[in-house]
C-alpha cells in the first residue's frame, strides 16, 4: 500500500490548530487558538485546493469540533464547537460570524476539550476539565445525562454505539458506561479501566483488527493501548516519543495518531507503518475522510495539512518540496532527543551505508559543519530523511546557537501555558533582559503581565554565564527564596510575589516526647512491627539534631521511619509524626524520597492526613494543616519545587486543597481552622511563585482549581492573615495565567468582597493591586 504524502496546506489561522474534523472530501473544519472555527471548502479536485471562511469567531480558544451530517431539518449539517469559554457551539456548518447559533449548550463549568456525536444523530457526548462528560440531547438542546466518576479532566469521549460511551481522562483511568443505567440524569460507570499514566485520546477500533480490540487509548507515555470492552488488554503500540493528542481509524482498518513529537504515524496491525513528520512542535489532532481515507492534521503553527494515498490527490511538486524542506530546515530542542556526545555520533556517510531497522527510527548525524542532524527512516521509502537540526539552548559552553538566521547565546524553550507549545526565546548575553523580554512578548502577542516573569527566567537562566559563578557554589543565601514564616512582614510592595515562603517554626521536644509515648504504648499493645526499637530511636535521634540545628535531613532510614510513622500509625497518632514531616520537607533528600507503597512526600503527606480514618470519623483539621505545610515547605528545595511542578503531584495537591475546602461535594475540614487554613494558602502562594518564575512550570489546569479555591477563600473567610495570603496568591497567579483568562475575571467579585469584609490596611492594598491586574 502507498506512503501518505502531502496533499494540501491550508493557512489561515493565527494560532494554534488544535482540532480538525474531514467528514467528506469537500469540506474539512478545524478550532483553534485564535478563537475561531474554519471552515474549508474544496473548490479544486487534483492538486487540491480549499477555500477558507470563519464560520465561529470568540473571545476564548476553540478546542474541540464535531459534526452532525446533513438532516432534512440541516441540510448543510452543523458544527458542533466548544473551548474555554466552557460553552458548546452549535450552528450550522455554513454559518457566519455574524449569524446566530442554533443553540449555546450551558452546563460544564471549564474547558471543553472533547465532543463526539452519539451513533445515530440524535445526542452529543462532550468531555470537560470539571471531571465530567455529558450527554446533550439534540432534540430537547439540554443535559440529558451526566457521566460521574472522573478525578480529573475527561480528555476524550468515545459513543461506541446510542448507549455505550468510554471517557479517558487525566486521572489515569478509562471509564465505560451504560446510558440505560441513568438514575435522575446521573450515570454512574459501569466499569474501570486502570492504566499507568494520563490518557489523553480514544478511537473504536475497526472490526478485523488483529487484536480483537473494541477500541484504542493513548496516553502521555507514548503508548496507544488496545482493550476490549471487557477491560482484557490485547495489545499495544509502540513508536512515539511523548505525548500522544489524537487518534483516528483508517477505512483501511489501520490507525492514525498524532502527538507532541511532531509526528503523524499510521498503523497497521500492530506495526508503524509511516511516520510523517512535520514542521512543528506539536501535532494536536488528526481526522480521517471516512470515503477517501485521506486525513487532516492540526499543529501548534496554525496549518492544517491533508496527506493522500491517491496520485490524484497529491500537492503539486513545489509544494512537496518545499514541505520536505521545511521539516528538513526545522529545529530540534536538545532536550527533546536527551543527550547527545557529539564524539561518538556517526558522520554523513552512516546514511549511505547502514540502513534502518523499523519506521520512524532516529539517528543522529554530526555533520562536517559541526552540527547534529536528525535522520528518521522510512520502511516505505527505505531510505533516511533529514527531519530536523538539533539546536543547543546551552550558551554557558561558550558556542553560538543559530535561531532564524541569527546567532544567540541562548535560545530557551518556554512554555506559557499547559496545552500551549513551547516558544522560542532567544537571548544575547549583552542584551538587556527586559527589552529582550518585551520583544517576546510583542513576537508572540502574549499579555503585558508576562513582562516580569519572563524577564525573570532570562535572568535566573543565564545566571550562571553572567556573573561566572552559580550562586549554589558562592556559598551565598538560597536563590530561590527566603525562610520567612511570615509574608506579612516581609512580603514585596507589588504584585506578583516572588519569593517563596514557609512554615518550619518547631517545638521538637514535645513532638518527639510524643512520639516515643505512641511507640511505648504499640510495644505494650503487642505491636512491636509499628513501633521504634532502640535503634530507629537513635536515627531519630539523629534526624532531630540536624533539624534543630537547621541542617538537611540526609539519612534515608531516618526518612523511611518517619514515613512509617505517618502511614502506619493510628489515625489518632500521626499527628506528632506529621509534624515532624513538615519539617522533614526542607531537606532535599525528603523531596527525592519515594516509598513503595505510598509513593512521593506530597503522596505520603496526603495519605496521612485523608486515609485510615475510623468508621464514623473525620478528618482531622490539624493533619491536614500539617499536610499543607509539608507542602509548603517542599518549595525549600530545587528538588522540592522540581517534584511539585510534575503534573501528577501538582493536581494531586490541588485535590487536596479541594478536598480541605469541600470543593466537590464532601464538607469543607476545618472551615474556620486559622492555622490550616495559613498553611493552605501559604501552599498556594508558592505555587504561584513558581509558576511567575519558571513559565510553563504549573499547569493551565492546575491554575485554573487553585484559582476557584482562592476565590472559595476570598468568599468566606474574615482573619486578615489567611485573607492576605490568599489575596497573594490570587494575584500572582493572574499575572501567571492573564487577566483575559475567564478564571481571573471571575475573581474580581471575590477580591472586591474580601476587601470589603477585612478592615485591615495591607489587605485593602493588594486587593487593589489585585483588581488593578484585572484592569
Amino acid at each position: 500500500m502507498a506512503d501518505f504524502k502531502l496533499s494540501a496546506q491550508l493557512a489561515g489561522h493565527d494560532a494554534d490548530v488544535r482540532n480538525v474534523c474531514f467528514p467528506t472530501p469537500d469540506i474539512i473544519f478545524s478550532a483553534a487558538r485564535d478563537c475561531t472555527v474554519r471552515a474549508w471548502k474544496r473548490t479544486a479536485a487534483s492538486p487540491p485546493t480549499f477555500e477558507p471562511s470563519v464560520t465561529t469567531q470568540g473571545s476564548e480558544f476553540c478546542n474541540s469540533l464535531a459534526y452532525i451530517a446533513p438532516s432534512p431539518d440541516y441540510p448543510d449539517g452543523l458544527i458542533i464547537s466548544g473551548g474555554t469559554d466552557t460553552i458548546i457551539d452549535v450552528r450550522k456548518a455554513t454559518s457566519t460570524p455574524s449569524d446566530n447559533a442554533e443553540r449555546l449548550l450551558i452546563g460544564h463549568a471549564r474547558n471543553v476539550c472533547a465532543l463526539a456525536v452519539v451513533p445515530g444523530g440524535q445526542h452529543i457526548v462532550s468531555g470537560s476539565w470539571d471531571k465530567t462528560a455529558r450527554v446533550w440531547s439534540l432534540q430537547k438542546w439540554e443535559t440529558e445525562a451526566i457521566l460521574a466518576g472522573h478525578e480529573e479532566a475527561v480528555w476524550d469521549v468515545l459513543p461506541l454505539n446510542e448507549t455505550t460511551i468510554v471517557t479517558a481522562s487525566a486521572d489515569k483511568n478509562i471509564r465505560i458506561y451504560d446510558l440505560q443505567t441513568s438514575v435522575a440524569g446521573q450515570v454512574e460507570p459501569r466499569s474501570t479501566i486502570y492504566t499507568s499514566d494520563v490518557v489523553r485520546a480514544l478511537c473504536q477500533v475497526p472490526h478485523g483488527h488483529p487484536s480483537g480490540a473494541d477500541f484504542a487509548s493513548a496516553s502521555n507515555d507514548g503508548v496507544i493501548r488496545l482493550w476490549k470492552l471487557t477491560g482484557q488488554h490485547v495489545g499495544e503500540l509502540r513508536g512515539h516519543d511523548s505525548f500522544i493528542y489524537a487518534l483516528a481509524a483508517l477505512p483501511t482498518g489501520e490507525l492514525v495518531s498524532s502527538g507532541e513529537d511532531r509526528t503523524v504515524r499510521v498503523w497497521r496491525g500492530f506495526d508503524c507503518v509511516q511516520t510523517i513528520t512535520h514542521p512543528a512542535i506539536s501535532v494536536w489532532s488528526v481526522s480521517a475522510c471516512p470515503s477517501t481515507g485521506d486525513i487532516a492534521s492540526g499543529a501548534s503553527d496554525g496549518v492544517i495539512r491533508v496527506f493522500s494515498r491517491s496520485p490524484e490527490r497529491l500537492a503539486g511538486p513545489d509544494v512537496l518540496a518545499n514541505f520536505d524542506e521545511s521539516v528538513k530546515s526545522s529545529s530540534i530542542p536538545q532536550q527533546q532527543v536527551g543527550g547527545i556526545n557529539k564524539e561518538k555520533l556517526p558522520g554523513p556517510e552512516f546514511l549511505k551505508t547502514k540502513s534502518g531497522t523499523k519506521e520512524g527510527q532516529v539517528q543522529m548525524i554530526k555533520e562536517d559543519n559541526g552540527s547534529v542532524t536528525a535522520h528518521q527512516w522510512s520502511m516505505g521509502q527505505q531510505q533516511w530523511i533529514n527531519v530536523g537540526t538539533v539546536v543547543d539552548a546551552v550558551g554557558s559552553s561558550g558556542r553560538k546557537v543559530e535561531y532564524e538566521g541569527q546567532s544567540y547565546d541562548y535560545v530557551f524553550d518556554v512554555a506559557i501555558e499547559e496545552g500551549q507549545p513551547s516558544l522560542k526565546l532567544p537571548f544575547n548575553l549583552s542584551e538587556n533582559p527586559y527589552t529582550r523580554a518585551q520583544k517576546f512578548i510583542d513576537d508572540n502577542e502574549l499579555s503585558q503581565n508576562f513582562l516580569d516573569q519572563v524577564a525573570q527566567f532570562i535572568i535566573t537562566n543565564t545566571q550562571g554565564a553572567t556573573i561566572g559563578q552559580n550562586s549554589e557554589d558562592s556559598g551565598g543565601p538560597d536563590p530561590s527564596g527566603t525562610a520567612t514564616d511570615d509574608l506579612g512582614t516581609s512580603r514585596v510592595k507589588a504584585l506578583p510575589q516572588r519569593e517563596y515562603i514557609y512554615i518550619t517554626a518547631a517545638k521538637f521536644e514535645p513532638i518527639f516526647k510524643k512520639i516515643l509515648s505512641v511507640s511505648s504504648a504499640l510495644v505494650a499493645a503487642g505491636r512491636k512491627e509499628h513501633s521504634l526499637n532502640p535503634p530507629a530511636q537513635v536515627a531519630l535521634g539523629a534526624a532531630r539534631r540536624r533539624l534543630e540545628a537547621g541542617e538537611p535531613v540526609v539519612d534515608e532510614g531516618s526518612i523511611s521511619l518517619i514515613v512509617m510513622m505517618c502511614t502506619q500509625w493510628d489515625y489518632s497518632d500521626r499527628l506528632a509524626p506529621l509534624d515532624l514531616l513538615r519539617c522533614l520537607a526542607t531537606s532535599p533528600a525528603a523531596a527525592r524520597f519515594k516509598s513503595s507503597e505510598f509513593g512521593s512526600l506530597v503522596q505520603i503527606a496526603v495519605s496521612a492526613a485523608l486515609d485510615g480514618i475510623p468508621p464514623g470519623g473525620q478528618p482531622n483539621e490539624n493533619c491536614a494543616m500539617m499536610t499543607a505545610r509539608t507542602i509548603a515547605n517542599l518549595f525549600r528545595s530545587t528538588e522540592g519545587r522540581k517534584l511539585l511542578a510534575q503534573p501528577s503531584e501538582a493536581l494531586r495537591v490541588a485535590s487536596f486543597v479541594d478536598r480541605v475546602l469541600g470543593i466537590g461535594g464532601q464538607p469543607a475540614i476545618g472551615p474556620f481552622n486559622r492555622n490550616l487554613l495559613v498553611a493552605l494558602t501559604t501552599a498556594m502562594v508558592n505555587f504561584a511563585v513558581l509558576g511567575s518564575r519558571e513559565p510553563g512550570s504549573i499547569s493551565a489546569d492546575v491554575q485554573v482549581r487553585f484559582l476557584t479555591a482562592l476565590a472559595r477563600i476570598l468568599q468566606t473567610q474574615t482573619d486578615g492573615e489567611v485573607v492576605f495570603r490568599a489575596l497573594v496568591a490570587a494575584g500572582t497567579l493572574i499575572t501567571v495565567i492573564g487577566k483575559t483568562a475567564p478564571e481571573a475575571r471571575s475573581l474580581s467579585s471575590p477580591i472586591t468582597s474580601s476587601k470589603d469584609r477585612v478592615s485591615e490596611p495591607r489587605v485593602k492594598e493588594v486587593a487593589d493591586e489585585c483588581l488593578s491586574l484585572l484592569r
